[in-house]
């Protein structure tokens, strides 16, 4: 007997963290803890590329460029006793925009009440996929409402030649991050995507590089929907929006800048519809990320009916001479 991996009743939403959640940037909080100006911290992360190429180098990442920045002021003295601890304790600084993490819930309640959904135990799942910070992203408002989060992190240790034999010389003595540890940019960030639709996340046996048929993934891209702010995220767009996921950008209300972004996006095919982030009940963006998740579910609803009545058979009638 053919048997599913994965019974695929979950609706994964997938969000982008900053400029999508919150209206900046998560380290805002981090900048205002050490009194460093955050406008010349980024001018310092914008001129790296071509500082490090005129120094040296053949090639950069731009995209960790400011986490080795942020490892640079702690290496320096400008932000003493900076640990992942700390990190999390200033991720619940962050400010949301309006609606949020109350959206997280409404949504999922919203699908519960729905008798057949119930019935189909259709679920709705929250991912962030983040270029950010992950400790702040735990120690954020939403932490309690997501099923995981990918995004940068550090460690507070090193591993020096030898390091299996002497462990307790590996951390920081005033438990500072030191290493970069975890990298995720807008380009691997479909590798996320991969590893929420393969089930990777969910059972680490399976490899995200591993083949795997599209009736054995837990959540196909056809139950995916992917809300992020801009062009960066056009990879995840794309990936999604390709394999029949659904895609919606948003931007800061009143900013006609970022309104003409998510339009031109959306001129270009690249998402599905767009409006402003803004998630209280009633919005557009609220409505229509809702309505998106109905319309997901009824499609897993129709097809799990129609695989179970192939499966079983039609049941005997009465046949008229």
């Amino acid at each position: 007997m053919n048997r599913q991996l994965f019974p695929q009743n979950v609706i994964a939403v997938i969000w982008d963290f900053d400029k999508t959640l919150i209206p900046g940037n998560m380290q805002g909080p981090l900048f205002r803890k050490y009194e460093i100006d955050e406008a010349s911290f980024w001018a310092e992360v914008d001129g790296l590329e071509n500082f490090y190429l005129n120094h040296g180098a053949h090639r950069v990442a731009r995209d960790a460029l400011y986490l080795n920045h942020i490892l640079t002021y702690v290496a320096e003295g400008r932000m003493p006793g900076l640990s992942n601890d700390l990190l999390q304790e200033l991720g619940g600084e962050i400010e949301f925009y309006a609606g949020i993490p109350d959206f997280f819930e409404m949504l999922r309640k919203s699908i519960e009440s729905e008798p057949a959904f119930a019935e189909h135990q259709v679920t709705i799942e929250h991912y962030v996929v983040s270029t950010g910070l992950r400790q702040m992203i735990m120690g954020s408002a939403i932490a309690p409402y997501v099923a995981e989060v990918w995004a940068c992190e550090f460690a507070e240790l090193i591993a020096p030649p030898g390091y299996a034999e002497g462990q307790e010389a590996l951390f920081s003595p005033d438990r500072e991050i030191r290493q970069l540890v975890y990298t995720i940019d807008n380009t691997t960030k479909t590798r996320a995507i991969f590893e929420i639709n393969k089930g990777t996340n969910r059972n680490p046996t399976i490899d995200v590089n591993s083949k795997v048929a599209a009736e054995d993934r837990r959540v196909p891209f056809q139950n995916m929907i992917y809300i992020a702010d801009g062009p960066s995220d056009v990879p995840v767009f794309s990936v999604v929006g390709a394999n029949g996921g659904r895609t919606y950008a948003v931007y800061r209300p009143g900013s006609e800048v970022e309104f003409e972004q998510a339009n031109r996006l959306l001129e270009q095919d690249r998402i599905d519809s767009f409006g402003e982030a803004d998630y209280t009940e009633g919005s557009q963006t609220s409505m229509w990320v809702t309505n998106a998740a109905r319309q997901i579910g009824r499609r897993i609803v129709r097809d799990r009916e129609a695989a179970l009545a192939e499966r079983v058979g039609l049941p005997p009638r009465h046949v008229d001479d």
